[in-house]
């Protein structure tokens, strides 16, 4: 009779997550271009045939010249200046302004709407990122440490009515996620909907874009030309961002480990192969000698 062995092949953790987060990536590169792509062929083909229509509206301009004035239009863009209506109001550098962008430099969101022009502008800002990042990170951390002493208090104030510690640890994250979520990606859209003339959607998009740091910068509050704006508009954004920010941070990393405990239940093997990849060399030598 044939014997039949089963063969068990011994998985590296770190490949296994490099290889899910290669994955990931392939799907959302796949998504994002079946949603995206015909969108971006009606946008260009609706401006090369404006474009036409334009010139054939005004003989007196010929290819070139429409092609000089697009260039003058990009350039003001790039540089900060909203190329729509006949005023450059609100200041990109005023105060409020100024804060607003040096929140997203050391939180590294940079949404990319507005950058510094000037050669003294951008040596100053990158020795400003260079040490207001780790500064950010510092704070970020102690910010943590803070929420965790709170979270530590309300469960002597719940222990009576949750006398079990893991339930006790969800109602707590429940409670610190939906009290955030509230805070910082369902009231702030709100006021971004009232103030900038957003949808709510567009609102939230902005909050989650922002606080997750991507910052695509489609959407930036306080940029609308035809708006005016209270002064110290930017700055609460600006504050908004710094603990908003902080928290979406804790909930990711919450998440994180949620994952990885849900695989460890699942996959002890893969636990034992991820504690032993983390482990020092020094350790590892003295646990095979014992």
């Amino acid at each position: 009779m044939a014997s039949f062995h089963v063969v068990r092949v011994r998985v590296s953790w770190t490949a296994l997550l490099a290889l899910s987060h290669f994955i990931y990536l392939l799907a959302g590169a796949t998504i994002f271009r079946i949603l995206e792509r015909e969108a971006e062929n009606y946008n260009r083909n609706h401006f090369l045939m404006e474009k036409l229509n334009f010139l054939a509206n005004y003989t007196c301009l010929d290819g070139d010249a429409l092609e000089y004035f697009v260039k003058v239009i990009l350039y003001a863009k790039k540089n900060g200046v909203n190329p729509s209506g006949n005023s450059t109001n609100p200041s990109n550098w005023d105060f409020s302004s100024s804060f607003f962008f040096a929140s997203t430099v050391i939180t590294t969101i940079g949404y990319g709407n507005l950058s510094p022009s000037t050669v003294s502008g951008q040596v100053f800002c990158v020795f400003y990122a260079f040490c207001g990042i780790p500064l950010n990170l510092a704070f970020f951390k102690q910010l943590g440490k803070c929420f965790t002493i709170h979270l530590g208090r309300l469960e002597k104030g719940l222990v009576s009515v949750v006398p079990h510690k893991q339930a006790f640890e969800a109602v707590a994250a429940s409670l610190f996620f939906i009290a955030g979520t509230f805070l910082f990606l369902v009231i702030p859209p709100l006021l971004f909907s009232y103030v900038e003339g957003w949808t709510y959607g567009e609102g939230f998009y902005f909050a989650f874009i922002t606080l997750s740091t991507i910052g695509f910068g489609d959407y930036v509050v306080g940029t609308n030309p035809g708006k005016t704006y209270i002064y110290l508009y930017r700055s609460v954004a600006g504050i908004w961002i710094i603990f908003g920010l902080a928290w979406l941070a804790l909930i990711f990393n919450m998440a994180a480990s949620i994952m990885e405990h849900v695989l460890d239940q699942t996959y002890p093997s893969l636990r034992k192969q991820r504690e032993a990849e983390n482990m020092p060399s020094s350790e590892i030598e003295a646990t095979s000698k014992i």
